[in-house]
Formats: structure tokens, C-alpha cells, sequence
């Protein structure tokens, strides 16, 4: 019996002394439990209220950068009408001027033709001219030619005569 008093000593000190621990242990650890599930709650809520926040501010975000795309978007087509207009008008401009550039060569073309079939009449007609001229003075050359061939035959008739004077 000895022995049975020993684990009763044991067990009535287990139940004296470690029991009373253990049972404030548990009530620590189920309020501590409660603080857990009530942190889990706050941070649950939290974590909707932020995700709601992000959510707002994602959506007011999102319509922003939709406004400013749209204003963007209305303000470069505005520019692309304005550049197209002024293109268009440049284009119109040259295109005249080219235009215009196109018949003034035309014309200058033109009187350029009619100048040189003035000046290609006239050079056949100098050239005819100046046959004739040529010919003339080929005429008067050969006139001159005859009449100098007469004075040195006179002329060397006249050498004879005198040489028969003289020696005769």
C-alpha cells in the first residue's frame, strides 16, 4: 500500500498544484485564442475596407485616365484636321504654282521655237546673201584677175619695145 500511497501523494499533488496551472493556462490560452480570432477579424475587415478603397480609388483612377484619353485623343484629332487642312492647303498652293510655272515654261518654249525658226530663216537667208556676195566678188577677182594678166602682158610688151629701142 505504500506504493499506492506514493501515486496518491503524486496524483493529489498533480491535481494541487499542476492542475490549477493548467487550467489558468487554458483559460490564457483561449483568451488569447479570442484576441487571435478578434485581430483576425479587425485585419479581415481591414483588408475588405483597403481592398474597397483600392477598388475606388482604382475605378476614380480609371474613369481619370479615360477622361484624360478621351481629352487627348479629341485634342490630337483636332491637331491631325488642322494639319490636314494646312497640308491640304500647301499641297493646293504648290500645285497651282507648279501649275502656273508649267504654262509659263509652255509659253516661254513657244517663243523660244519661234525665235529660233526666226533666227534659222534669217541665217538661211544671210547664208543665200552671202553666196550671192561671194560669187560676186568671185566675179570681180577673176575681172581683176584678167585685167592684171592684161597689164603685165602690156607690161612686158612694153619691156620688149623698149629693150628693142634701146639696143636697135
Amino acid at each position: 500500500m505504500a506504493l499506492m500511497g506514493a501515486y496518491d501523494q503524486v496524483k493529489k499533488a498533480f491535481q494541487d498544484i499542476i492542475a490549477p496551472e493548467l487550467q489558468a493556462l487554458r483559460g490564457e490560452i483561449q483568451r488569447v485564442d479570442a484576441n487571435i480570432l478578434r485581430l483576425d477579424q479587425r485585419i479581415d475587415g481591414m483588408d475588405q475596407t483597403l481592398a474597397a478603397r483600392i477598388e475606388g480609388l482604382d475605378q476614380r483612377l480609371t474613369a481619370k485616365v479615360e477622361g484624360v484619353d478621351q481629352k487627348l485623343a479629341a485634342r490630337i484629332d483636332g491637331l491631325d484636321q488642322k494639319l490636314t487642312a494646312r497640308i491640304d492647303g500647301l499641297d493646293q498652293k504648290f500645285t497651282a504654282r507648279i501649275d502656273g510655272l508649267g504654262e509659263k515654261l509652255d509659253d516661254l518654249d513657244v517663243r523660244l521655237n519661234v525665235r529660233l525658226d526666226s533666227l534659222r530663216t534669217e541665217t538661211v537667208s544671210m547664208k543665200g546673201e552671202l553666196l550671192a556676195e561671194v560669187r560676186r566678188l568671185d566675179v570681180r577677182i577673176d575681172g581683176v584677175d584678167r585685167e592684171l594678166r592684161t597689164a603685165i602682158d602690156i607690161r612686158e610688151r612694153l619691156a620688149a619695145l623698149e629693150a628693142r629701142r634701146a639696143g636697135g
